[in-house]
């Protein structure tokens, strides 16, 4: 049987290795960037250098896992496990000097069911985890969500794509969702959003186009917390995405998505 608190334990080390050297480039506001998939898709040296720095990491303590990486890609392993790896989750915010910013790292088992993930927030020195034969933490202290049952007093978090078309149908949603809900947050960290809404400061989250390093930690967080995680179908151009909220919610809130 797999070690998760081991792996938990791994990827702890790894994201504050990491964590500690983007936490120093972020106080310095020094940046070399390029564009991604559009000019607004930025990625620095950070990123790499923090992606590197964790790679190197998990590859000397566990040489026989995969890797999938959101910089430098994917390559298979022979253990069955798979390590996925965000090296920062809310690039845009890092790069402006805008305190929302997080590495995320998941493992894997071989059907692609998330056994251990971990969040952490450099600047709040907050670091979210979660295994599958365990509750959700945040500093080794288990966590709740909200219990937020209605609607009407649901805040919820969401986030939008690059593509300027995939925008406009986002767009839309908003302004139907908005008038129904207490209030929307744009964040600007998927993974953070799904710890904080694990955590009881975020009542629902939903996002078409989020990555699958965006989200592999955040996503066992939420259900380690008894939330309700759903996949989230496609809109026009908007890509398929991922729907969090309590049980009593998660169908109200579906149902106005579309």
């Amino acid at each position: 049987m797999t070690d998760t608190a081991a792996l938990v334990s791994l990827a702890a080390s790894c994201a504050r290795e990491a964590g500690d050297m983007l936490r120093d480039a972020f106080a310095a506001a020094q940046h070399k960037t390029t564009a991604k998939s559009t000019p607004t898709d930025l990625v620095s040296e950070s990123d790499y250098a923090a992606e590197r720095m964790i790679r190197k990491h998990l590859e000397s303590q566990r040489p026989d896992d995969g890797i999938l990486g959101e910089e430098e890609g994917g390559h298979a392993g022979s253990s069955g496990l798979r390590w996925v790896v965000d090296p920062i989750d809310g690039t845009t915010n890092f790069l402006y000097g805008i305190p929302m910013w997080s590495v995320s790292i998941a493992c894997e088992d071989e059907n692609g069911d998330t056994l251990a993930g971990v969040v952490l927030d450099p600047v709040r020195d907050e670091l979210w985890s979660a295994r599958r034969d365990d509750v959700a933490r945040l500093n080794g202290e288990p966590v709740a969500p909200s219990g937020c049952a209605e609607l009407g007093e649901a805040l919820v978090a969401t986030g939008f794509g690059y593509d300027a078309e995939v925008r406009a149908i986002q767009a839309e949603v908003i302004a139907r969702l908005l008038p129904q809900v207490r209030d929307l947050r744009r964040l600007g960290s998927a993974a953070l959003d799904l710890c904080w809404l694990a955590g009881g400061r975020l009542d629902a989250y939903f996002e078409r186009g989020v990555k699958h390093w965006d989200i592999a930690a955040g996503a066992l967080l939420c259900r380690q917390a008894g939330l309700s995680v759903r996949p989230l179908a496609a809109l026009g151009a908007a890509p398929e995405g991922l729907l969090v909220a309590d049980a009593r919610l998660v169908d109200d809130l579906q149902s106005r998505l579309s």
